[in-house]
């Protein structure tokens, strides 16, 4: 396994666990200072770890139960490519949710996120 490789593995493990830990701050600390992240294509992306926190302590509060799995597809010195799954409960009002998706990622020489772009799609019960 290369070290590209293993380093993108293993930021993925970490986004795992805080996202199903529920824990904004570590969510957060993945990224570079002045990371980006875009949620969809047609959000603009947040700017920078403090916008970043503040999407996740949303995404605390509104979500539990959460399980997320991936694979990776693509890894190259510019950008790292991973399918991803997770499902979760919306709380309120209860909605069973499952998303499918693809993750567009940049990481710097720290192993952190410089940029994250994402597609999904979402199945509700």
């Amino acid at each position: 396994m290369s070290i590209e490789l293993a380093a993108f593995q293993s930021w993925l493990d970490d986004y795992g666990r805080a996202w199903e830990s529920r824990d904004p701050r570590a969510a957060a600390e993945l990224f570079t200072e002045a990371g980006t992240y875009q949620v969809t294509p047609f959000l603009k992306p947040m700017c920078g770890r403090k916008a970043i926190f503040e999407y996740w302590e949303h995404v605390a509060r509104t979500e539990k139960d959460v399980r997320f799995g991936y694979e990776i597809l693509a890894v190259t010195v510019e950008v790292c490519i991973a399918r991803w799954w997770a499902t979760f409960v919306i709380v309120p009002p209860g909605l069973q949710t499952k998303l499918d998706g693809i993750f567009l990622i940049s990481l710097d020489v720290d192993r952190r996120c410089k940029s994250l772009q994402e597609w999904w799609h979402k199945q509700q019960d």
